[in-house]
């Protein structure tokens, strides 16, 4: 299988545990569940699937020359999202809204249900080896590390809202190298300008206002079709438009539901009000303090430059808004 990638090119992809896992139902339902939650209102044009995402995070990996294994927990590592991404931390109670962990809690038992553990049986994979988080440090490590998951989100938004360009992007994956199994930057002003391209994005985009109304909205909307029966717990692992299409058929039958759908599509004027507000939302926020080597030592970049150091712990607190809607 060739497969084009917007940031890394043509890939020849000819592992057959990998081809089998691509065109199994739980990745290809990823075509269908937007990567930010629901960006169209905001940013239109701009949305990119979990699917480009996780095969984006399967092919860096492989790109660094990870174990076959690592690979494959890249490929699936998105499966267990809801419809609308992280937005499924505001519309169930098995996630949290400042965390957004809903689909890493979820996850271990999510693949157990899928076709996932056959194909991985198939050849010779221990579903619980390749569940376990802690066998793939490339793959995921804790905020404020650097991993595969973050560094292709980071390069492809970046690529996508026009704020990198492939120059800049075949600029930061040369600089990187693989030491004990971190992700480690070869040059200081290539780590320095990632934290703060990636802090940027942090605050205009992943943690921002536009975000924060996001989120809220649609764990509004969903939260009340669930509970007036409009959907069912099935549903949140269809697909977006699937679910869009449902809740569009009975709206003009319910005012309210109507009202939800109007501010989650954009088409309900708001504001950041601290003193006058109709609900209140937290949001994750994401910041890096990548690694660096210096004469031989690995450190942090927040080590070496101050202002990485300030930028880091400002921003890693969750973010905190108060919206009013016009109506």
């Amino acid at each position: 299988m060739e497969y084009n990638d917007r940031i890394y090119g043509k890939i020849l992809i000819k592992e057959p545990v990998i081809l089998e896992l691509i065109n199994s139902k739980s990745l290809q339902r990823l075509k269908g569940i937007d990567q930010i939650g629901y960006f169209e209102p905001y940013f239109p044009g701009k949305t990119f699937s979990r699917y480009e995402h996780s095969l984006g995070v399967f092919i860096l990996i492989k790109k660094f020359n990870a174990p076959l294994g690592e690979q494959i927990a890249g490929l699936i590592h998105d499966v267990s999202h809801t419809v609308f991404s992280h937005c499924g931390d505001y519309f169930l109670n098995a996630g949290s809204q400042e965390k957004q962990n809903l689909q890493d809690n979820i996850f271990r038992e999510f693949v157990k249900e899928t076709e996932i553990p056959k194909i991985l049986e198939k050849y010779k994979f221990y579903l619980d080896y390749i569940l376990n988080d802690k066998n793939f440090p490339l793959k995921e490590r804790p905020l404020p590390d650097l991993c595969a998951d973050r560094i292709d989100y980071f390069l492809r938004h970046g690529f996508i809202f026009g704020d990198l360009n492939q120059e800049e992007i075949n600029e930061f994956l040369a600089d990187f190298k693989i030491t004990k199994n971190l992700w480690v930057f070869k040059s200081p002003e290539l780590a320095i300008k990632f934290t703060i391209y990636y802090l940027n994005f942090n605050n205009l985009y992943w943690s921002g206002p536009q975000s924060a109304v996001m989120f809220r909205t649609v764990g509004d909307m969903i939260g009340y079709a669930l509970e007036r029966g409009y959907l069912k717990k099935e549903d949140l692992f269809s697909t977006d438009k699937e679910v869009l299409l449902k809740v569009e058929k009975i709206r003009d039958k319910d005012e309210k539901l109507d009202l939800l759908l109007k501010r989650m599509q954009g088409e309900i004027k708001w504001k950041l009000d601290r003193e006058n507000y109709d609900t209140k939302v937290l949001v994750k926020s994401r910041v890096v303090d990548p690694l660096i080597e210096v004469n031989g030592k690995i450190k942090r970049i927040s080590e070496i430059d101050e202002i990485c150091k300030v930028l880091t712990k400002n921003h890693l607190p969750p973010k905190e808004y108060y919206i009013k809607f016009s109506k």
